[in-house]
């Protein structure tokens, strides 16, 4: 089971009264490959953007980063003897 990484940029982007175009700006990034990383698009982000972002946000990498519950990519949890064998 995996947990999902939830990224809360939009949310960082409110509270600092910043448009995405203007951060975007800040951090040498292109407006769609910030898109991208705002709605959690991405498999991956550079150490060296995640510090750029903390940089121009004045906040720390958790501030943008959370974790969500417990996904089963099967469904729901078995339980010991749910199929039928003991």
């Amino acid at each position: 089971m995996a947990r999902d990484i939830i990224v809360t940029l939009d949310v960082m982007l409110a509270r600092r009264k910043m448009k995405a175009k203007d951060l975007a700006a800040a951090i040498g990034i292109t407006e769609a490959n910030l898109s991208l990383l705002k709605s959690g698009k991405v498999k991956g982000v550079r150490f060296e953007t995640l510090a750029r972002l903390c940089e121009a946000l004045d906040c720390k990498p958790g501030d943008l980063l959370d974790i969500g519950e417990t996904v089963s990519p099967s469904g729901p949890p078995r339980t010991a003897g749910s199929d039928g064998l003991a």
